[in-house]
């Protein structure tokens, strides 16, 4: 007779296979957040995630993806002290029009599905002639543009709430 599994919205076992520094295995997963090497030109994107109640999560994955220079990249928030993530990648390029972008997909307890959301940087002028950013009503398109700070770009994601980061249907 078969006995039911252990039941989470993002599955059981995703935590030792994919993100194992966060909950202190003694392993590496097999996807990093370090996209580049230490002497290539990189930037690096800092944030948390937050619920509705402006809480951070502290379980949250993502992933992010840059089809242009083929990076590929997976971090769990818990690993930081301050449950933040943090990548450090090559910045991409803009296509004809378009602003560069990464692709994000976000993983966390409660979601029966995965999110997709973008990330877009505050210092890029094809912003404003972008045809995803264009369709955003103007008060949302901020939640999807990393500001530059000194040494690195900021982009926290809101799941709900006021500040909610606009996601989209794939």
């Amino acid at each position: 007779m078969l006995k039911q599994t252990p039941s989470q919205t993002v599955g059981p076992y995703f935590a030792y296979g994919l993100t194992p520094e966060q909950y202190l295995y003694d392993f590496q997963s097999l996807a990093q957040n370090d996209l580049v090497s230490s002497d290539e030109e990189h930037i690096v994107i800092r944030g948390r995630v937050f619920d509705g109640e402006e809480n951070v999560i502290p379980d949250a994955m993502l992933e992010i993806w840059d089809n242009k220079n083929n990076l590929f990249g997976r971090f769990g928030t818990g690993t930081e002290k301050d449950k933040s993530f943090v990548f450090k990648t090559k910045k991409p390029q803009s296509s004809g029009e378009n602003a560069p972008f990464l692709s994000v997909i976000l993983f966390m307890r409660g979601q029966l599905i995965h999110s997709y959301t973008r990330i877009y940087f505050s210092d890029e002028v094809k912003n404003a002639t972008d045809e995803v950013l264009s369709q955003i009503d103007n008060s949302r398109r901020e939640t999807l543009i990393a500001q530059k700070k000194d040494n690195y770009y900021l982009f926290d994601i809101h799941i709900q709430g006021d500040s909610e980061t606009v996601f989209f249907d794939i």
